[in-house]
């Protein structure tokens, strides 16, 4: 079933070229564009609607303040001509933060993210009579993950990152994505201190897969970032320095 869309901005030129994008793509559907953040507010509260491509820049409501004021009730795309704001989006969880202007294809990765994290989300997903997934460790160099109707292993030496959605979490390896119902605290008690650590609300990451830091962004390779939550930065950048000192030794 395709995923009802809501867009909103001050600029009708941006409307119609996102709306043109969302015809081209065959698991979007179109609910409503709207130039005024109020009406598009009441249309979230009144209709169904999965997700919402929310620009940041408004003259009634800012983006921003739009999302608080959302409650959680759809998932959201910010697009925005200002790079600034990405970071104050990724604490909002936004699953994605387009720059205007937006070509076709860096639209279909963002609808393509947001449709994954939407249909791992859905309550409709996990089965009542199924017992939630259980985490488990084993010796000292990987964990097993319920999904779905099978358990799977996992090593910590392939684990990327970990991404939390809800009371789900996304595992990345460096071939694939394991989505388990499980919440971000469990999997923290869980994963060994000394290999990962929380930098945001929303990530843990593996410390051996850091290859550089650069502002509140920490890379994971020249393409892949992950925010660097301002809760979490003293104690990342702590850690870091304990492992700069002993290198020094």
């Amino acid at each position: 079933m395709p995923l009802s869309c809501l867009l909103v901005d001050d600029e009708q030129g941006a409307l119609d070229i996102l709306a043109h994008y969302i015809e081209k793509t065959p698991y979007l559907r179109l609910s409503a564009a709207c130039l005024n953040p109020m009406e598009a507010l009441d249309k979230v509260f009144s209709e169904s609607v999965d997700l919402v491509f929310l620009d940041i820049h408004m003259p009634e409501l800012s983006g921003i303040d739009f999302i608080k004021l959302l409650e959680g009730r759809a998932k959201v795309i910010l697009t925005t001509a200002y790079a600034e704001y990405a970071l104050e989006g990724y604490e909002l969880s936004v699953v994605d933060y387009l720059l205007k202007p937006i070509s076709f294809d860096r639209f279909l990765k963002a609808a393509h993210k947001a449709r994954m994290v939407i249909e791992a989300t859905a309550p409709q997903s996990v089965s009542p009579l199924v017992p939630a997934p259980v985490l488990t460790t084993d010796e000292e160099d990987h964990i097993f993950v319920k999904v779905d109707n099978r358990v799977q292993k996992v090593r910590y030496e392939d684990i990327l990152y970990v991404e939390g959605l809800g009371n789900y979490v996304s595992i990345f390896t460096p071939t694939e994505r394991i989505v388990s119902l499980l919440t971000m605290k469990d999997v923290e008690e869980r994963l060994p201190g000394r290999l990962f650590m929380r930098i945001h609300r929303s990530y843990i990451l593996s410390l051996d897969r850091i290859r550089y830091i650069e502002g509140n962004q920490v890379f994971i390779d020249k393409k892949t970032s992950l925010p660097l939550g301002e809760t979490y930065r003293e104690r990342f950048f702590k850690v870091l320095d304990e492992k700069m000192m002993t290198g020094k030794r």
